[in-house]
């Protein structure tokens, strides 16, 4: 199996994850591993900067796929602080969050650590070298600095993350299975509103992990 060659390798681990399909987000189902979305937003969270993208080539799984079954109380409606701006200005309106609250089953991970291997890609128009983020990366991951806590796929299932060990950090022998369809990554078209609602569309690609590495395609290149 031919791995991809990347600039900069990060570990990432947490007690629990939850990266949702898509297809079954009322009852949340997640893939067996971190899809690359979320592994772009583990990056981001550590170091953003509008001048730079964040490509991610490979994951490695480094711990045993493990699921757990919760069940959680969650609303069912989507909050708008639109809204809640109106409310706070008229002196009216409310949200009882009693009345819009419904237990729903979440099948998730639990032990999970990953190396995500990613490059840099400087932003269109852009006169820089990728290096200068690169190195301003690896500063923040070995100060243990992030702009906002990373997490696992939901929010309230943070993530630790630090400088990979080729020499430990090892994907397991052994691995290998079907996904199916994986989420890569959304593409927001800015100033324009797509048909059906939403902002973005989505992109997926036919995911399967070998030897515990999942390869990822390029979210820069045109779709198939």
């Amino acid at each position: 199996m031919e791995r991809h060659s990347s600039a900069l390798s990060l570990r990432v681990w947490g007690e629990l994850g939850c990266f949702t399909r898509p297809e079954l987000k009322a009852e949340r189902v997640s893939y067996p591993v971190i899809s690359p979305s979320a592994a772009r937003g583990v990056l981001e969270a550590i170091y953003w900067h509008p001048e730079m993208q964040w490509v991610v080539r490979q994951i490695d799984v480094l711990n045993p796929i493990a699921y757990f079954s919760i069940l959680r109380n969650e609303i069912t409606s989507r909050q708008s602080d639109r809204v809640a701006a109106t409310w706070a200005k008229d002196g009216r309106g409310g949200y009882d969050a009693a009345g819009d609250r419904s237990q729903r089953h979440t099948l998730a991970l639990r032990d999970v650590a990953y190396v995500i291997h990613a490059d840099v890609r400087v932003a269109p128009g852009i006169d820089e070298h990728p290096a200068k983020f690169r190195d301003q990366f690896r500063r923040r991951v070995e100060r243990g600095q992030c702009f906002a806590t990373p997490y696992l796929g939901c929010r309230e299932f943070s993530a630790s993350f630090g400088p990979a060990d080729q020499d430990v950090d090892k994907p397991i022998a052994g691995l290998t299975m079907d996904l199916g369809r994986m989420l890569l990554d959304i593409d927001y078209t800015p100033g324009h509103q797509l048909k059906g609602g939403g902002l973005g569309k989505p992109r997926f690609f036919d995911a399967k992990l070998q030897e515990g590495v999942l390869l990822v395609p390029d979210r820069f290149a045109e779709a198939a």
